[in-house]
């Protein structure tokens, strides 16, 4: 699957950076870490390998210049570690690494606000390439014949309105999780959990917590086709 990168400036692997790779595999987060520190003797690589580690990451780095983000990982619903990232750090740009390459896949991650999409069983020489244009400012997405889907353009939109905390309330809502136990998992008043939770259902222009969680799963199935219909916008 050959790779279409833009890349914006005359940039690449050869400044210093700081990257984290963000994947719960031990041998991919190996295997990236040498790859990386081969190529870029003077990068800073860190590792994350869940959610929370995530976002402890983000906030002990703010110097943070790329992230490699696996769709799956603990406390992760497929987009959702994407949609968060881009939530909290839009500046920060995001290459989604799967080893889900369906075109679908690659499409909803372009669609989401990644910058780039590499296959996990891509060539060693793709995956610089790939890291080189988006560290320059450009985009790399391998080739793929997906049709845009109106449906995840307008779910981007809805989801891009979310605040990082009310995606996080989101998640737990998928989770089936009551406000008393949002609370005590996010560490706040249940009082604060139910003003999220209003303006998650009216952000996403939904009517019930049922239909919110939803449209939270869709995030899960990065292949298929969302399996229920969008609300109407409030």
């Amino acid at each position: 699957m050959t790779a279409d990168c833009a890349n914006e400036s005359g940039l690449g692997l050869g400044i210093p950076a700081k990257i984290i790779i963000a994947d719960d595999h031990p041998l991919v987060c190996a295997a990236l870490t040498h790859t990386l520190r081969s190529a870029m003797p003077s990068a800073a690589v860190l590792t994350a390998s869940s959610l929370s580690a995530i976002e402890a990451a983000l906030a002990e780095h703010p110097d943070l210049d790329l992230a490699l983000l696996d769709l799956h990982m603990p406390g992760a619903r497929g987009f959702s570690a994407l949609l968060l990232l881009r939530g909290q750090r839009p500046e920060l740009p995001v290459i989604v690494i799967s080893s889900n390459d369906h075109p679908r896949t690659i499409a909803r991650a372009q669609q989401f606000g990644a910058a780039g999409f590499l296959p996990k069983s891509a060539p060693l020489v793709e995956m610089l390439a790939a890291i080189a244009s988006v560290m320059a400012g450009g985009t790399c997405f391998p080739r793929h014949d997906a049709m845009r889907s109106e449906a995840d353009t307008k779910l981007a939109a809805r989801f891009s309105q979310l605040t990082p905390q009310q995606m996080r309330v989101l998640m737990c809502i998928a989770d089936g999780l009551l406000n008393k136990q949002i609370a005590h998992e996010l560490r706040v008043a249940e009082n604060t959990v139910k003003v999220h939770v209003a303006a998650v259902l009216h952000k996403l222009g939904c009517h019930t917590r049922t239909h919110a969680a939803l449209l939270a799963k869709v995030l899960e199935a990065e292949g298929g086709a969302p399996n229920c219909a969008l609300p109407e916008a409030v």
